[in-house]
């Protein structure tokens, strides 16, 4: 089984988020991907951010529909800071051995990935599936990880893909870009103006119906 774990804030989830997900599925191979809500994300302020309880049911009715997209509440279950290394450990020890996770994330997550709980370990425990930035360029990872780290790794040029000795892989791909952002959505919001076509038409009637990001 090859699933890719999605998580962050989905202040609120948006079409970029959606799109990207649906592309790695098929540059992955992947089976599933498994939208992951962060309760209390450890990089961010709370402020100004919508409820666990209300997130998670904007990804609920944006996903509503493909059977390849799930939903976790793993975030909301678990007290204090939401760190990825736990996420990731919890969906390895309660799911089959022959399990491979695909984290997946942004590039600038991604390239402050050092200052991640146990950012090491979690390196070692499942693959990374990097959304890229239009014009991005293959430098390695000796820009992102410390030299001792990054010389463990060997590239495969065939594959485009970073390996380390546990066989887990970092792989940078290139999604369809759509410039959106959930700031951007809260602050057209905000500003009282539409945001139709950013964002599921079942998210935004939540939106409005609890009075959200105003």
């Amino acid at each position: 089984m090859k699933w890719g774990l999605f998580g962050g804030t989905f202040n609120p989830v948006h079409f970029g988020h959606l799109r990207a997900a649906e592309e790695l599925m098929t540059l992955l191979d992947l089976e599933r991907v498994i939208f992951i809500p962060a309760a209390s994300p450890p990089h961010k302020t709370e402020r100004g951010m919508a409820s666990f309880e209300h997130r998670l049911q904007m990804l609920q009715g944006a996903i509503a529909g493909n059977d390849s997209f799930s939903l976790s509440d793993v975030e909301g279950r678990r007290p204090g800071k939401s760190y990825s290394i736990d996420t990731v450990q919890y969906f390895l020890d309660s799911h089959d051995p022959g399990l491979e996770l695909y984290f997946i994330t942004g590039q600038d997550a991604f390239d402050a990935i050092t200052t991640w709980q146990e950012w090491d370990k979690l390196l070692s425990l499942c693959h990374f599936a990097v959304i890229t930035r239009p014009g991005y360029e293959n430098k390695g990872l000796l820009q992102i990880l410390p030299p001792d780290t990054a010389a463990r790794y060997v590239y495969d040029e065939g594959n485009d893909i970073f390996k380390n000795p546990q066989g887990r892989s970092v792989f940078f791909r290139r999604t369809t870009f759509l410039d959106i952002s959930s700031s951007h959505i809260r602050e057209k919001i905000q500003q009282g103006q539409s945001v139709r076509y950013l964002t599921p038409d079942k998210v935004i009637r939540y939106i409005e119906a609890n009075q959200l990001y105003r």
